[in-house]
């Protein structure tokens, strides 16, 4: 069963940080071989925005983080754990995390990155929300951000067209009873296809060298087919499961938060469930891909417009690098 019990767990805050500058498919089509046109068709993709240089990805988590204890009331010094979904981090160790807690002065908080692809987040609000149904924590911050374009071969057109920077971040905590809860989450990974999206260069493998610059092993590497592919077989029969081992059919769920990583995906998938495109949270257009800070930035936005209200069931699903998927199902 994939049914959260024990202590009920809510979402008390959310936020959101983009940086200012823009990329648009304008932009990209005087610096590689595309069209707007094309990248329109393929993926959905107007615009991502970019990091300005000397940003770093503990940057757009902390404003995001700022924003979203804000909006839930609750105080750094609250706070039992923060979580950060990313594929960016400012470096390999110490973590965003970490960082993270130190700006914010959370001195009670224990700090941790999540490094599962673009499902990071997934995982997060995962772990969050068991822990706190446990009874281990009390308030959680979750954070997805990325800072992506640093990792991204800008004469790659298969790659640069599809990513952005961007952080979003959520506190949950325990909630009297009768309020909108977490309901329901489930994990999976095929670490069989752990070659489909890679980052090689400047690890244990492949350790820093002369060869893994030349070879281009210090940037995102994705077999773009083959990503589509496993995931327009293993997303839907995953969601139908999911769906029912948490007790709800998937035409009673008011909103589905994707990760936008392809608009084709999404769409197939919702057609597969006979639920209409506009249950969809959809913000790709605007932001491109920013992996594992994607489903928060579009949560934030969709509470943040009255989209998404009182009393509604949003499903919250990823997939990424590894290969990873999962979902989460909560009540506002």
């Amino acid at each position: 069963m994939s049914l959260l019990k024990g202590v009920p767990v809510g979402l008390l805050g959310t936020g959101i940080a983009l940086p200012e500058k823009v990329l648009t498919n304008q932009d990209l089509e005087k610096m590689v071989e595309t069209t707007d046109q094309w990248i329109v068709e393929r993926t959905g993709i107007r615009t991502r925005h970019v990091a300005a240089e000397g940003t770093v990805t503990t940057d757009l988590a902390e404003e995001a983080s700022r924003k979203a204890l804000s909006a839930a009331g609750v105080a750094p010094e609250d706070l039992d754990l923060i979580l950060v979904g990313t594929n960016s981090p400012d470096t390999l160790f110490p973590s965003v995390a970490a960082k993270l807690q130190g700006r914010l002065g959370a001195k009670r908080a224990g700090a941790s990155d999540i490094q599962s692809g673009c499902t990071g987040s997934v995982y997060a609000l995962t772990f969050a929300s068991a822990g706190i149904a446990a009874g281990l924590f009390r308030n959680v911050l979750v954070v997805g951000a990325e800072v992506l374009s640093r990792l991204i071969d800008w004469t790659d057109r298969n790659t640069c067209i599809l990513f952005g920077d961007g952080a979003g971040a959520a506190v949950l905590g325990r909630v009297e009873e009768g309020r909108g809860r977490f309901l329901g989450a489930s994990l999976r990974a095929d670490g069989a296809k752990h070659d489909l999206i890679t980052f090689q260069g400047g690890l244990v493998e492949y350790p820093a060298s002369e060869e893994t610059l030349r070879d281009g092993r210090h940037f995102v590497r994705m077999k773009g087919n083959e990503v589509f592919k496993f995931v327009n077989r293993e997303l839907p029969p995953f969601l139908e499961e999911f769906c029912k081992s948490v007790d709800v059919e998937a035409s009673s769920v008011d909103w589905w938060v994707f990760h936008q990583a392809n608009w084709r995906i999404m769409e197939g998938v919702l057609r597969r469930f006979g639920v209409p495109a506009e249950k969809a949270v959809v913000n790709l257009d605007r932001y491109g891909n920013t992996s594992a800070a994607s489903v928060m930035i579009a949560l934030h936005e969709a509470l943040e417009d009255g989209r998404i209200g009182r009393g509604q069931k949003v499903i919250v699903t990823s997939f990424g690098a590894g290969m990873t998927y999962g979902a989460v199902l909560f009540e506002v």
